[in-house]
């Protein structure tokens, strides 16, 4: 074991003079109480550490110990529905007993009922499944390292084993006798290896009107999600992590205020997965990592992770993984490049920000597993701006790296309209790839077209608005009072959706076709109306166009086949006003009148 002597400290960084030899990013343990550290440089006579724990108490002659291994965590049955800290160790509980200790980590062993799946002599390859473990109310895949292939030696039967057991033994070519556990560890910065990459022409069903229909992401994909204080963030991640149609939760709390975090974990334990009607907990994971938490724990909570996420993905499942917020976990490698003397880069952050970034975020991606089986890891990662301005360097060198970009507008949320996202800052490059999915399986043959002219009126809508204010909305020319209206409708009647409801906290694929292509139906009838003739106030006022306001809160799951009256109580208010007679006894509609 290589020892070493601390001879600086300051915050979270040491520096110690070796008295063995060390390698970047060797796990360490420091000082009596055996805290755990990282090495992150090295030179012939000293190592640069950084501590996932408080340093007080540590002094210049403290003993830093190698354990010759990286950062690791410790993957397999239990996770699920669980919490930790950024370095995966328990939070189960709020007496002072169940706190971690310093230098805790032990991982903490339970008995599963274990089922093999191979026979003795039969040869295993990396990732394949040797048996299946049952915890509570979900079968998990017990898998072969990654790293491991080889002839099984022996195996154990059915019965009830510690995740740490071992439940059977693998010769390698070498010759080298490996023991297979539950349990695996795993490098927490070093990605789990795939088969093979695939195609990104599924969405992820996000339940959220806003996302799915304007500014979709891919499954497997990568979106991010800045905007300044009280924009909604966090309520806009637990209604994803809560809504959207991954198997498993990694939801991964960086940085944040305490009192946030705490109605984080209340608020995750109380609610109903809409799936099985059970505790939504039983497929999340939460990292707990605050604000008054040690700094370089905070940057390894998001490699943490991802770890984890990347551990479900190769069971075969489809994973989400929300970060809230990267912009703290870019604060703390600003704090340590401080502490390390490095020459800071744009708003005095390490100029290797861009890189780590791209490290994080491309993890995410629709695979197939090294055990042949298809399986997504979709990354959301949260950005906190300061003053909500986007041109920083987190959210610029981030969209660098994501495809949908879901910015968040400080108007919006202070006038109550929910999700605050800003239709003319977001955008999603998956959604080309994703309108043969919602041809086929979303039932709207029409959704890049109507996505497209959605999204241009909304654009129309931003410049009529500047005009209005200088010359009022009666003195615009009717055209462009009917792309207001339009607008309008497709605010109210679309996009805007309450995490709160108890109607429209979810809309379905097949809801949100109807409603799409109702509001495409109403601005179809009315251009034409408007060509005949039709007054924007006459068209406002249809009993129709107001029920379709309300439809999000009115029509819910259990209504779907109202839409087919709304449908038809639009088309017989059109109708009704091409047959009204004008003032000149002529009517309004018919051009063959005039």
């Amino acid at each position: 074991m290589s020892r070493a002597r601390i001879h600086w400290i300051g915050g979270p960084v040491l520096r110690a003079t070796v008295e063995g030899n060390f390698h970047v990013h060797e796990a360490l343990r420091v000082g009596p109480h055996k805290t755990l550290g990282e090495v992150i440089r090295v030179s012939e006579h000293e190592i640069v550490a950084q501590v996932y724990e408080d340093t007080t108490g540590l002094r210049p002659g403290d003993v830093v110990e190698g354990t010759g291994t990286p950062l690791s965590v410790p993957l397999g049955p239990g996770i699920l529905g669980s919490i930790f800290d950024g370095l995966l160790r328990p939070l189960d509980g709020m007496n002072a007993k169940n706190f971690v200790r310093p230098g805790g980590f032990k991982h903490i062993a339970a008995n599963y009922p274990f089922t093999p799946i191979v026979k003795v002599g039969e040869r295993v390859v990396p990732g394949q499944v040797f048996g299946t473990a049952k915890e509570a109310n979900r079968i998990e895949k017990c898998m072969v390292p990654p790293d491991l292939e080889g002839e099984v030696l022996s195996i154990v039967a059915t019965g009830d084993y510690s995740d740490e057991a071992p439940l059977g033994t693998v010769r390698t070519g070498d010759g080298e006798t490996v023991t297979l556990s539950m349990v695996q560890h795993w490098p927490v910065r070093r990605a789990r290896p795939v088969a093979r990459r695939g195609t990104l022409d599924q969405p992820l069903i996000t339940g959220q009107r806003v996302l799915d229909m304007l500014f979709p992401v891919a499954l497997g994909g990568r979106a991010m999600l800045p905007g300044g204080f009280g924009t909604g963030k966090t309520v806009l991640q637990e209604t994803l992590a809560k809504w959207s149609d991954a198997d498993v939760i990694i939801y991964v709390g960086c940085g944040e205020r305490g009192n946030e975090m705490a109605e984080v974990l209340q608020e995750f334990a109380k609610l109903e997965d809409p799936r099985t009607g059970r505790r939504l907990m039983e497929r999340t994971a939460i990292i707990a990592n605050t604000s008054n938490m040690p700094v370089a724990a905070r940057e390894a909570s998001i490699y943490t992770g991802i770890t984890l996420a990347e551990y479900f993905r190769d069971q075969g499942l489809n994973v989400a993984l929300m970060a809230d917020s990267t912009s703290r976990w870019a604060e703390a490698l600003r704090e340590v490049s401080g502490r390390l003397g490095e020459l800071p880069g744009e708003g005095g952050y390490p100029a290797y920000i861009g890189s780590r970034l791209a490290e994080f975020y491309e993890r995410a991606g629709r695979v197939t597993t090294l055990g042949g089986e298809p399986a997504s890891l979709t990354v959301i990662g949260t950005v906190s701006p300061p003053a909500g301005d986007f041109s920083e360097p987190v959210t610029t060198h981030s969209k660098r790296y994501v495809r949908s970009f879901w910015g968040l507008d400080r108007t919006r949320a202070q006038a109550r309209f929910y999700p605050a996202i800003d239709p003319l800052q977001s955008y999603s490059e998956d959604a080309p790839l994703l309108a043969k999915w919602w041809r086929a399986e979303g039932g709207n043959p029409d959704w890049a077209s109507d996505r497209q002219k959605i999204l241009t009126l909304l654009e129309e809508e931003a410049r009529i608005e500047r005009l209005a204010r200088i010359v009022g909305k009666d003195a615009l020319p009717a055209e462009q009072q009917m792309i207001l209206l339009y607008a309008e409708l497709i605010n109210e009647g679309l996009l805007r959706q309450l995490a709160t409801s108890a109607v429209d906290h979810f809309c379905s694929p097949k809801r949100q076709t109807n409603m799409m292509r109702l509001v495409m139906r109403f601005i179809t009838l009315a251009e034409q109306a408007l060509q005949d003739g039709v007054p924007p106030q006459t068209m406002m006022d249809l009993p129709s166009r107001r029920a379709m306001q309300r439809m999000g809160e009115d029509l819910g799951e259990d209504r779907l086949d109202d839409f087919q009256g709304l449908w038809r109580a639009l088309d017989e208010d059109f109708a009704n006003l091409s047959s009204k007679p004008d003032e000149g006894g002529t009517g309004t509609g018919a051009n063959d009148a005039r």
